[in-house]
């Protein structure tokens, strides 16, 4: 079986690595680069062509939802799971409307990230069960 082609994207150094230490620990996710902005992880996108990219939304320079919307738009994109610490509604909706194939907060345990990092290549969208419940309000 083909692994799960995966780019990390979070301007926090040490979220990358412990998002890496723990996707990279699944036998069928390779990690196949990192990004610290929206822009970076265009160039990534174009080198190293991830089926999926985990993106915090958060960041300096080009932001996760405005290279979400970017990366959705080209030719044969890769699937994007916003990973962030913010959930209000409306960031929520940006996401998804950018083209966001999943949405999980931080504090999901890792356990889930993995299982939804597989389930978005698969073809399926993923939402946390917190932004879920928020949005049925």
């Amino acid at each position: 079986m083909t692994p799960i082609r995966l780019l990390l994207v979070d301007d926090d150094p040490l979220v990358r690595a412990g998002l890496s230490f723990m996707l990279g620990g699944a036998d069928d996710i390779e990690i196949v680069g990192e990004a610290a902005d929206g822009a970076a992880a265009e160039d990534q996108v174009d080198h190293v062509r991830p089926d999926v990219v985990l993106m915090d939304v958060r960041m300096p320079g080009v932001d996760g939802l405005t290279a979400t919307q970017r990366l959705r738009a080209r030719p044969e994109p890769p699937q994007i799971v916003v990973l962030t610490t913010f959930h209000a509604d409306e960031q929520v909706l940006r996401a998804l409307r950018a083209g966001a194939s999943g949405f999980l907060l931080k504090d999901t345990p890792p356990a889930q990230i993995v299982e939804a990092v597989r389930r978005v290549a698969a073809g399926d969208p993923v939402l946390s069960p917190a932004v879920t419940r928020q949005l049925m309000r």
